[in-house]
């Protein structure tokens, strides 16, 4: 890491790589004050930004490590990095010296032809040049296109229809293809804006800790370097390889449908109750009882049901998240210890969930997370026989509580996310179970990957569309496993139906041809299970969802390989193309296709109505389709059928698994 000055101004080199540019009349860093409103419902925000002042710091003079900047010669410093750090791995801290300071804006030096791709878990695009990208976690929203019927009724009935760069785990940390990342270390609302052809703008609303940068010579070396750095997931579970998890909210039905399932030749690991807790009846419909804890006049004999299960080779799990409902057994406990966070008079402050009340526990609070961890997650699941759960709900914290580490909840909403997780973790590595249980997590901030064993794509529509639909699980399975999560999967069939969108059959089948080619298979009967279709609904659903299990199975040698280069190297395991084929240009923007580790390129099919499907296959290889044995040769666009059955699927010839792959036509 070089400071080379010149006569106006300065610049910061890595490894060969421009950094920063500044000159007097181009300075590289600006600061100010703003006054924010913040505006949360449910889970979804209303962010509006009043700027106070924006005053570029001209005058830059650097001294060894330190380079202090001033509005103009003469001017005391307002800002003062230090730059630490070697060819590779570089860090520039931040230190104000005016603490009136609450915006900085960062002017990253930027080639024209650049592409850069991070974020956290981005939906809508994977290569995100072009746009301006704000850090928050949040809903994700419904429709999440402002163009859409479905997005503008949403946002008219519950302001929830977001947008593009809505989504639950955002992260300050980016990848470019000039072959650096960079990351900002603050848990403080953000945005990245990729929208200048000379220059990447980084805005926070506060002053960073520091800017961290990762250079490597190649993308595979960079995203290894990642996970490294924010942490590495467990091995996946051996009883996930048996198949499918079924997610069935159906009380003591769930588990005769499961045996139908079975029945139908379906190949199943897990059977997921999220109703394990018991039912409360709304205007809204039937909503879980947020009391964790085994309801037994939902699921009678519960325990004795999952050893049974378990003795089968399937696992059962449950649902949990950070509240606790006012009229469940746990509140009472909770509130004596003084373990929720606060309202403005002190007292417990409840969040109204739609017609029932809750309190939040406050996880920066040890005593609070160590109880939580013990007694909720410990005790009532773990000791009672769960092996998983969905851990719902992380990006939720109000931002007008008070907490016990006496942080403002503003700064503390992004973090939430990750002590959500790590309580968790905690949990689980309690009874010595971590790589045997699973949970899954939709929300995200810096840090989770150390503790969330496996994220999952959260709420999608049960449609095609292009900001809300199938395809979005791709880019976000693409841009979070860059930054450190190597396993990700999604609600088969998609989840939210509203407004009379409901689920098809050629959707069901469609996104289980994908979740196939993903580390772990869930369904997931959605927000309106009664509106839509199931997969026991309809036999030819059913016999097509059971021989995708057969085709995640038969993969299974392969996937063990993906997940040991995971444990050990940090690659995800759905990856985008240039992560392998770095010298081909044409594979730094496609989000709609991903390498299944490096040998297996998988283009789901994810607009309706489509019997052949087009895709590129990356030059310098002979890639096999699957299921027509034809080869093709590296560096073009290529058209195959691609009936319901037979999503498009390659392999490399060459690869050691050939002839596992060759056997998918058989199975």
């Amino acid at each position: 890491m070089q400071i080379q000055t010149t006569d106006d101004g300065f610049d910061l080199v890595l490894d060969g790589r421009l950094i920063l540019r500044h000159r007097i009349n181009a300075p590289c860093l600006f600061v100010g004050r703003g006054d924010a409103r913040m505006d949360m419902y449910r889970g979804n925000f209303d962010i509006e930004d009043y700027v106070i002042e924006r005053t570029p710091l001209a005058h830059a003079v650097a001294s060894g490590s330190e380079i202090a900047f001033s509005a103009a010669p003469g001017q005391p410093a307002r800002i003062i990095l230090n730059v630490s750090g070697d060819g590779r791995n570089a860090a520039v801290a931040f230190r104000s010296a005016n603490p009136s300071i609450n915006r900085v804006w960062l002017r990253v030096k930027a080639d024209k032809d650049e592409h850069v791709w991070g974020g956290g878990e981005q939906m809508s695009y994977f290569d995100m040049r072009g746009r301006r990208f704000p850090l928050w976690t949040s809903e994700p929203g419904v429709g999440r296109d402002k163009t859409t019927e479905i997005t503008f009724k949403a946002d008219v009935t519950g302001k929830s229809g977001g947008d593009y760069w809505n989504t639950n785990y955002p992260q300050p940390t980016f990848l470019s293809s000039r072959r650096y990342a960079l990351h900002v270390e603050t848990t403080a609302y953000s945005a990245f804006d990729f929208r200048r052809g000379d220059f990447h703008e980084v805005e926070i609303w506060a002053v960073p800790e520091r800017i961290e940068l990762t250079a490597r010579p190649t993308f595979i070396a960079l995203v290894e370097a990642m996970s490294e750095r924010f942490g590495r997931q467990p091995p996946l579970p051996e009883w996930v390889y048996r198949g499918a998890i079924i997610g069935l909210k159906d009380g003591s039905n769930s588990f005769e449908r499961l045996e139908n399932i079975i029945a139908a030749g379906t190949k199943v690991s897990g059977l997921w109750c999220e109703d394990w807790v018991g039912l409360r009846q709304t205007s809204f419909g039937a909503r879980l009882f947020w009391d964790w804890k085994a309801n037994e006049d939902r699921y009678p004999s519960l325990r004795q049901r999952l050893a049974e299960l378990e003795g089968r080779g399937i696992r059962f799990l449950g649902y949990v998240n950070p509240y606790l409902a006012v009229d469940g057994s746990l509140f009472p406990e909770a509130e004596a210890a003084g373990y929720f966070a606060k309202d403005e008079s002190g007292n417990t402050a409840l969040v109204d969930f739609g017609e029932f009340d809750c309190g939040v526990v406050d996880f920066t609070n040890p005593e609070a997370a160590a109880w939580f961890a013990e007694r909720v997650i410990g005790q009532n699941m773990l000791d009672f026989g769960l092996s998983g759960w969905m851990a719902d709900f992380g990006e939720y914290l109000p931002i007008d509580v008070k907490l016990a580490n006496g942080v403002d909840a503003k700064l503390m909403h992004n973090a939430w996310p990750t002590l959500w997780a790590e309580v968790n973790a905690r949990a689980v590595a309690s009874r010595g179970k971590t790589g045997e249980v699973l949970f899954f997590m939709r929300a995200g901030f810096t840090g989770v990957q150390k503790h969330c064993p496996l994220l999952w794509g959260g709420d999608q529509s049960v449609d095609f569309t292009r900001h809300d639909g199938l395809v979005t699980v791709m880019s976000g399975a693409l841009s979070s496993g860059l930054i450190g999560n190597a396993y990700h999967h999604s609600d088969i069939g998609g989840y939210t139906s509203l407004f009379g969108n409901v689920r098809t059959a050629e959707l069901i089948m469609r996104w289980a041809e994908m979740g196939a080619f993903t580390p772990v298979m869930r369904t997931h009967e959605g927000n309106r299970p009664r509106d839509n279709l199931q997969i026991d609904q309809d036999p030819q659903v059913l016999g097509h969802f059971a021989r995708m299990t057969k085709i995640y199975v038969h993969l299974v040698p392969y996937l063990k390989s993906l997940v040991a280069e995971a444990s050990t190297r940090g690659l995800p395991v759905q990856r985008p193309l240039f992560l392998h084929f770095e010298d081909d240009p044409r594979t730094y923007a496609i989000q709609d296709a991903y390498l299944y580790g490096p040998d297996l390129l998988v283009a789901p099919v994810w607009q309706a109505g489509k019997t052949e499907w087009s895709t590129y296959v990356p030059g310098g290889e002979r890639w096999v389709h699957v299921w027509s044995g034809k080869t093709f040769l590296g560096g073009q666009d290529v058209t195959v059928p691609a009936p319901i059955g037979e999503p498009p699927v390659f392999y490399r010839a060459t690869s050691e698994f050939a002839d596992l792959f060759a056997g998918l036509r058989n199975v």
